[in-house]
């Protein structure tokens, strides 16, 4: 009951911030009226950025592979301000709403389109994965308790979602963001507290009993075939953070609402210092609870997923602590899937329906499709949650979010063919290529693991983006477009 209250309780602050922040009509629910200040817009986006997912999965990460995390943390800071300083002018200059607008002035409308299909391939099947462990949390800790049957469960947290952005969508978004962030860190640091407290620690031993523990290292220059190694962690932190932030209309929605390009540049900066040693009190609580495994003499569970969840269930930390748990991953859940949500409501609307284009048919109906398509996502959503609790397979989903990461690298070979070349694209081979490279990386990576015993890890995404851009110089001619 304390968690229900609690739930009720934060969903009505939420309800509050959308109706104070409230403004009918597409400007707002698409741009904001590109007024957000930027120091709020970059607080909520680091809420944003840490899923449900990430509450649970980044604490268990030190089981596997230590703290090496960070070196791919370190990466992020310099792709962020790659966006900030190379992708964000170029999106102010053109004063575009859907990012994959560009491509289409650039390249063609076939490019368009395919650079828009490819994200809302990815953010579909990404972010429903995501909100799905959620849902099976919330229901584990939650629901099962009175009874509530996984599809209402899925319902209700989707609706309570469209309830408080249906109406001004990414104007609410930047600040019940920044609510949920506040929420998401006050969980983290009140649950770091209490598990120093059951410890025996202050906050300086706490530290320093991280920095000696075996678990506590960050870098790995060892191996070159390993996935940690600092090379292959580092560089591919700065093109994730290029793709899946960059060119990912999700995470510059909110950035294009700023009041201009300084502003939003601040805004990315200032977010990607706040993202390096917010996932080390992540990854700093994982090191801490495997200690208090070992004061309770509790073995530790296998799967890092299930470090955190495991140690609370155990009721070993309290009734509060899982309370501010399922506050945290509903704070987690919500951040990012209800911005994933207007992201694909808005690329769906602006580059498949084309709302704000005169000769589409429907311009003349454009608040009333926006509104119909928010529906059409929420319902898709249900779906894909659903089927995902078909196949009762967790593995399903880390192959969802392999296909998902394959997906971008045609997105980061569109940019990089557009920005950087004066050449004209073949528009009508462009889709062919688009699907061609990921499947050619995918028979790389196998004939390579195979032949050599190297495996391919996140810097697949660069060797699928330079794929894509040769098969477009190869395929483009030597001219400059008229617009560029």
């Amino acid at each position: 009951m304390t968690i229900l209250l609690t739930i009720a309780v934060y969903f009505g602050a939420l309800l509050v911030v959308s109706w104070l922040t409230g403004r009918a009509g597409n400007d707002a629910f698409f741009r904001g009226n590109r007024q957000s200040p930027w120091y709020v817009v970059a607080f909520g986006m680091l809420g944003a950025s840490l899923s449900g997912v990430t509450f649970v999965s980044v604490p268990g990460m030190v089981l596997s592979i230590d703290m090496t995390y960070m070196q791919m943390c370190m990466g992020f800071f310099f792709g962020y301000l790659i966006v900030a300083f190379v992708l964000l002018p170029l999106y102010y200059r053109h004063r575009l709403t859907s990012i994959y607008s560009y491509l289409g002035t650039r390249l063609g409308t076939r490019s368009y389109k395919t650079g828009a299909s490819f994200f809302l391939l990815s953010k579909l099947t990404g972010a429903a994965a995501r909100l799905y462990l959620v849902c099976l949390i919330l229901q584990q800790y939650v629901a099962d308790d009175f009874g509530v049957p996984f599809t209402v469960t899925v319902l209700i947290i989707l609706l309570l979602i469209w309830f408080y952005t249906r109406r001004s969508g990414i104007r609410t978004l930047v600040w019940t963001d920044s609510l949920q962030t506040l929420v998401l860190f006050a969980a983290l640091v009140m649950i770091l507290v209490k598990t120093c407290h059951l410890l025996d620690m202050n906050v300086g031993e706490a530290f320093s009993a991280v920095w000696t523990d075996s678990h506590s290292r960050i870098f790995d220059f060892s191996d070159i075939n390993s996935r940690q190694h600092f090379l292959k962690q580092f560089f591919s932190g700065v093109f994730i953070v290029i793709v899946m932030t960059g060119l990912d209309q999700d995470m510059m929605q909110k950035n294009l609402t700023c009041k201009n390009l300084r502003d939003a540049q601040k805004d990315m900066c200032s977010y990607g210092i706040l993202f390096i040693p917010a996932n080390f009190l992540f990854l700093s609580l994982g090191v801490l609870v495997m200690m208090l495994y070992g004061k309770y003499g509790m073995s530790v569970p296998e799967s890092g997923d299930s470090l955190l969840p495991g140690i609370i269930a155990s009721g070993q930390m309290g009734n509060m602590v899982l309370v501010l748990f399922v506050v945290g991953i509903i704070a987690s859940a919500f951040s990012s899937a209800d911005s994933a949500l207007t992201a694909l409501t808005t690329s769906l609307c602006i580059d498949i329906l084309e709302v704000e284009n005169p000769k589409s048919r429907f311009f003349k109906h454009a608040e009333k499709t926006r509104k119909r398509m928010h529906l059409v996502v929420i319902a898709v959503f249900v779906m894909f949650i659903l089927g995902f609790k078909a196949l009762n397979d967790t593995s399903v989903i880390d192959a969802i979010y392999t296909i998902a990461g394959y997906t971008y690298g045609p997105l980061l070979g569109l940019f990089i063919f557009g920005m950087f070349t004066h050449r004209q694209a073949n528009d009508r081979l462009v889709p062919l290529i688009a699907i061609a490279s990921p499947l050619i990386c995918y028979a790389i990576d196998l004939i390579t693991s195979r032949c050599t015993g190297y495996r391919f890890g996140y810097e697949l995404l660069m060797l699928n983006g330079l794929l894509t851009f040769t098969g477009l110089y190869l395929t483009s001619k030597n001219q400059r477009p008229i617009t560029s």
